[in-house]
């Protein structure tokens, strides 16, 4: 993983995306992200639904790296801390949703 943050880091720096605005990035996550939506709630539209989600989540990493790397942030320390921040965190399953216990009224320990 590390080495593949490293290629999507040079290639973004090789053209120059890392001085471009990082709120034009933001634009592009929100795009491919919305691909992924796209393919979850139509895959019919899709000749091969598998693909075209492995696709668009790839892509919608490679915007996030490209993103962080604009505003100086390590991937690997924003998911570290991402981690560090639900590793203890308990709730249940509403409606196939995951609600953690402070927003169902109950103490959160983190």
């Amino acid at each position: 993983m590390n080495e593949l943050i490293t290629k999507v880091i040079e290639w973004s720096h090789d053209r120059n995306l890392h001085t471009a605005d990082p709120n034009i990035q933001w634009m592009r996550v929100t795009e491919e992200v919305g691909e992924i939506r796209d393919v979850l709630l139509k895959p019919t539209k899709y000749k091969e639904p598998h693909l075209a989600l492995r696709d668009a989540i790839g892509d919608s990493l490679v915007t996030l790296i490209v993103l962080a790397d604009q505003l100086n942030l390590d991937v690997e320390g924003c998911l570290t801390y991402a981690y560090n921040e639900i590793k203890n965190r308990k709730g249940k399953m509403v409606n196939g949703t995951f609600v953690k216990e402070a927003d169902l009224g109950v103490q959160d320990n983190d």
